[in-house]
């Protein structure tokens, strides 16, 4: 395999790793550190029940047959057959006036074996082995990619419903707050321009709440999907609602020397460079002689018995070299083919690795990143929840409006679902940092 980034084969930890985050080998079931067994039962369908994945796996059938088949050159041909032909000839092929009229009947058995000599059938049977090998690493990748978009999609649903509970409480001090604007505008103590702000209110609350609702159906529906199901069929999830995901304290990541090992996607890349290599060997192997034996065996004569009659057996044996030295520049071109196929399977090898690199380090600083800002937004629903309750409390005493100890309430609930916001958002992360070490792919053994 070229060498490509030998710095990152190296290291024992990635650039970007967080303080969260942990050098020890992760494991392939990741979202079983969510604790959700709801979660572990949908990923469970989708890698056993997905169409994409089944679609995976007849391409590793599909590659598994063509290996056979090419494997099948190193075995003799063999092949058996029967005749029975009516000859007439006129005389002037028999020496003789009369015209040869005769019924010939005969079987035979033919076998033939072709020597490997320079080894153009062992390297085309590698190639077919390597794109059978890279079958298998494709099918893994897809199942890498749907478990952690079973998880993304499921991590959102929850984060929905969440918003949605949240939503409902926020839609009531609206309505509060807008019975509460009414009365002092009919008592002249306010404006028209404070029913106004609080009509408004109300209207955002209640279509943020519609667009919540369709978004949790939209989600169920995705899901069922990706499990291999008809949309509908998960509707117990939107009627159940369950809290959003946690994303663990510290999570298992390894090293870049174990993501280079682990990505399906780098396995791809590897075996369509080795293919490529074999192609290049087979085609400068058909540059040579080729050797092949020929055996036959038959019986005939000019009646049926005869086809029968050890006495009238026919055998020959006959090795033949064949070598194919003017075709026009064919086998030259082939090769020359092959070997721009292997350049460029390099190329994609090197840029895949690179890419592999690149999309960890990214997931793990954005990882990071957000993992402080939901530490913010934790701070932030703290304060305001603080502050509501002071400021119900000042109502209560008479020394505060009730409208305001409301609004204090609403900026509390809106706090709220900031920071679910960005639990929601670390959990997504947490899937792309789990997706990007080419995790999930296991849990099919």
């Amino acid at each position: 395999m070229p060498a490509v980034a030998p710095n990152a084969a190296q290291r024992t930890t990635f650039l970007r790793a967080p303080d969260a985050t942990a050098a020890t080998a992760p494991s392939a079931q990741w979202w079983e550190a969510l604790g959700d067994p709801i979660l572990d039962d949908l990923v469970a369908k989708a890698l056993s029940g997905s169409p994409t994945l089944a679609a995976a796996q007849a391409r590793i059938t599909q590659a598994r047959a063509n290996l056979a088949a090419t494997n099948a050159a190193f075995t003799p041909k063999a092949n058996v057959g029967a005749s029975a032909a009516e000859v007439a000839l006129p005389g002037a092929f028999t020496n003789d006036k009369s015209r040869l009229s005769k019924q010939i009947y005969a079987e035979n058995f033919d076998a033939s074996w072709e020597l490997d000599l320079f080894g153009a059938n062992r390297r085309r049977s590698e190639a077919a082995r390597d794109r059978m090998d890279a079958a298998q690493a494709s099918a893994a990748d897809a199942a890498v990619s749907l478990s952690a978009e079973v998880v993304r999609t499921y991590a959102e649903l929850r984060v929905a419903q969440a918003h949605a509970t949240l939503l409902d409480k926020q839609v009531d001090l609206d309505r509060r707050l807008l019975d509460h604007a009414t009365q002092r505008f009919k008592l002249g103590t306010v404006g028209s321009q404070d029913v106004d702000e609080a009509k408004s209110a109300l209207a955002q609350s209640e279509s943020d709440t519609s667009d919540t609702g369709a978004q949790i159906t939209v989600l169920a529906d995705q899901l069922a999907v990706l499990i291999g199901r008809e949309p509908g069929a998960l509707d117990d999830l939107v009627a159940h609602p369950a809290p959003p995901l946690h994303v663990p304290s510290t999570v298992a990541i390894g090293d870049p020397a174990r993501l280079l090992r682990s990505r399906p996607d780098i396995r791809v890349a590897e075996r369509q460079v080795a293919a490529a290599n074999a192609d290049v060997g087979a085609h400068i192997a058909d540059r040579f002689p080729k050797v092949t034996f020929t055996g036959i065996l038959g019986l005939g004569g000019t009646s049926v018995g005869d086809a029968f009659n050890p006495g009238s057996l026919v055998a020959l044996a006959m090795p033949q070299i064949k070598w194919n030295i003017l075709d026009g520049g064919r086998t030259v071109a082939l090769k020359r083919n092959a070997r721009g196929a292997l350049v460029e399977a390099e190329a994609k090898y090197r840029g895949t690795v690179l890419d592999a690199l690149e999309d960890a380090e990214a997931s793990l600083t954005r990882f990071g990143s957000q993992r402080i800002a939901l530490a913010k937004a934790a701070e932030s629903r703290e304060a305001a929840e603080h502050l509501a309750g002071l400021q119900v409390q000042r109502a209560q005493g008479g020394t505060l409006s009730r409208a305001d100890a409301l609004k204090a309430e609403r900026q509390a609930l809106r706090a709220k679902m900031a920071e679910i916001s960005a639990g929601g958002t670390l959990t997504s992360d947490f899937v792309a940092v789990e997706k990007a070490l080419g995790l999930g792919w296991e849990a099919q053994k």
